[in-house]
């Protein structure tokens, strides 16, 4: 078992001078080594793993923000979607009413017309018999002195008022009857 451990030993002496190691330089290399990693783990690693976390978390924050501008904004189309739909629903009512009272409009005009029209035509008879009755009375009249300045001339005498006036009566009279 010596003689192995003199050969392990051997071998291992061999080893480090093929390779350059030597025993002082290899403690100082690996406390130059362990002192550059505490240095960039304080100074490099930290602040860069600070950083990352950072953008991490801002970009966990974005992804939450997008879901609620998604929400937000679904719940926006429904919202407009349903006032578009209730807009339409009001917009149709009074289309609806404006024909409703355009043809309730139309009919009171229309009647309005119809009794005006109605009112002129009684007017206008009233006015004809008005007129037709004084043509009457006139034509009577005249028909009254026609005969009487008819009998004058055929009876060759000056009729007084009063025989004008009874000729003038008999005449109306049997126009009358």
């Amino acid at each position: 078992m010596i003689t192995t451990l003199a050969a392990d030993a051997n071998k291992f002496t061999m080893l480090t001078e093929q390779f350059g190691v030597h025993g002082p330089w290899l403690i100082a290399q690996v406390i130059n080594f362990i002192i550059v990693i505490i240095v960039l783990k304080k100074f490099a690693f930290g602040p860069i793993i600070e950083i990352l976390e950072k953008r991490k978390n801002r970009i966990a924050e974005g992804e939450e923000k997008l879901k609620r501008i998604e929400t937000q904004l679904a719940e926006s189309e429904e919202r407009t979607a349903a006032a578009l739909e209730k807009a339409n629903a009001d917009a149709k009512r009074l289309i609806d009413e404006a024909k409703e009272s355009a043809a309730n409009l139309t009919e009171q005009k229309s009647q309005e017309a119809i009794a005006s029209a109605q009112a002129i035509l009684a007017k206008a008879e009233d006015a004809a018999k008005a007129e037709r009755a004084q043509m009457v009375n006139e034509l009577k009249a005249d028909f009254g002195k026609l005969v009487a300045a008819t009998t004058a001339s055929v009876t060759g005498k000056v009729l007084t008022e009063e025989d004008k006036k009874r000729i003038n009566d008999e005449a109306v009279a049997s126009v009358q009857g």
